[in-house]
């Protein structure tokens, strides 16, 4: 008998499913969580989608997580530094990003905390953010989904939100969803976070308390399961050594 899902593989099939009408793209995906949802998005629902070794090499079958491409899996090509900007540029790369700070349009921060001038913390920098948000869909991931990552007004911009991108008039501006250890995030029409479903076990009044901005719960729908193949892929095949409870413990 299959033992019952985790929240951190609940979490992996949400971050799968990201992919599910995306066709023949790149798949970025950063963190554990997103890599493992990648990896299971190619072996189920997207085997169009295309997958790295984390580097520099292109693979159908991508080793387990935490080794390299000498340690398994099956390389299909190559996609040196250069190549990738060329990928990024005609939109045919899909990302799951990180975030230190999340606005209620969608505005992503991962470059500082605090005031531009005196920072109170310095962080990895703007990174990709702006080129992925201006050219291609972009998803975020946020393993700890508090008041401090969602805020009412991110302290920089790093990835361009929906009130910017519709400002700047951006053609290939697209933003997804977010996916967090509570819940499942999208967007209204205006451009405003709104929760697509809750986890199975989250009290809907905790994701509402753990968000800097006003949030609906009321009518939320319950993110799926991952159905027994799934499980048995990430379990056995995809993260057998268990990496994504230490990202999500239960």
């Amino acid at each position: 008998m299959t033992a019952p899902a985790t929240l951190a593989e609940i979490c992996v099939a949400a971050c799968a499913d990201t992919y599910r009408s995306s066709g023949e793209v790149l798949a970025h995906a950063v963190g554990t969580i997103p890599t493992i949802g990648a990896r299971l998005a190619r072996r189920t629902s997207a085997p169009d989608i295309v997958l790295t070794d984390g580097e520099a090499f292109l693979m159908s079958d991508p080793p387990p997580l935490g080794r390299s491409a000498a340690g398994g899996g099956t390389i299909e090509g190559w996609a040196p530094f250069g190549r990738i900007f060329e990928i990024l540029a005609t939109g045919r790369r899909q990302s799951m990003m990180g975030a230190s700070q999340i606005d209620r349009y969608g505005n992503q921060n991962i470059s500082l905390i605090g005031d531009w001038d005196r920072p109170k913390r310095q962080l990895i920098g703007v990174r990709g953010a702006p080129g992925n948000t201006a050219n291609h869909r972009v998803d975020y991931w946020v393993s700890r989904h508090s008041p401090r990552v969602f805020v009412d007004a991110v302290d920089m911009v790093s990835g361009v939100g929906n009130d910017r991108a519709r400002d700047a008039g951006l053609r290939f501006h697209r933003l997804g969803v977010i996916v967090t250890n509570l819940a499942v995030l999208d967007y209204d029409e205006e451009g405003r976070v709104r929760v697509r479903s809750i986890h199975p076990g989250v009290d809907p009044q905790a994701v509402a308390d753990a968000t800097g901005f006003p949030l609906d719960v009321s009518a939320a729908a319950t993110t799926r399961l991952p159905d027994a193949e799934e499980l048995r892929l990430i379990r056995e095949e995809l993260d057998p050594r268990g990496a994504r409870t230490r990202e999500v413990p239960d």
